[in-house]
């Protein structure tokens, strides 16, 4: 079923090599099929290489825009998709950090699933927050001072997560809803 409760909104999905493909694809897709208009941010122009099970070559995707070019008033939320090389590569980015701690901080919404939480680590926007994610990273959420949680999906203010692409269903649908409630209250009461 195809909604527009996105419609013409512009979402960043900040990625690089090592993406896991279907963490990118299928979240990117929901978005695409409620109106929005995606974007891959990343830290290098051209394509960046994607991953299946982090293990197999799975093609690749073209780059939007560069993280250093762009900034949060360009988009209305951010998805931060998981692979175990992607988030290590973004966190060595200090673009990258400053883009995911950007975002966070200005109450827009931010969706992550897998491995992505651990931009979180890095940016220092995990203390206190109650977050999900694959399970080899949750020590990281923890000692970086967040609740973590073994569900689904989890909503904590603007931040949605999510634990492995068997959760994609949940959280697909969880951040569209996320990401037109925060679209309708910037709508109803100036930029969000």
């Amino acid at each position: 079923m195809t909604t527009t409760v996105l419609k013409g909104r512009r979402i960043a999905i900040l990625a690089a090599d090592g993406v896991e493909r279907i963490e990118l694809e299928r979240p990117r897709q929901a978005l695409d099929d409620a109106g929005a208009v995606t974007d891959i941010v990343s830290i290098t122009s051209g394509e960046i290489q994607a991953r299946d099970h982090d293990l197999e070559d799975a093609g690749t995707f073209v780059v939007d825009q560069l993280v250093g070019k762009v900034s949060v008033d360009d988009y209305e939320a951010l998805l931060l998709p998981g692979g175990t090389v992607n988030p290590d590569k973004l966190r060595m980015e200090p673009a990258a950090v400053k883009f995911v701690r950007d975002f966070v901080e200005s109450g827009k919404p931010v969706a992550s699933i897998c491995h992505g939480p651990w931009s979180f680590v890095e940016a220092d926007v995990a203390r206190g927050r109650r977050l999900t994610s694959w399970p080899s990273i949750r020590t990281d959420l923890r000692n970086a001072g967040a609740e973590v949680v073994d569900e689904q999906v989890v909503t904590d203010g603007n931040i949605t997560t999510s634990r492995s692409p068997d959760d994609l269903p949940a959280f697909c649908e969880r951040i569209v809803q996320e990401f037109a409630n925060a679209a309708q209250s910037a709508g109803a009461g100036g930029r969000a």
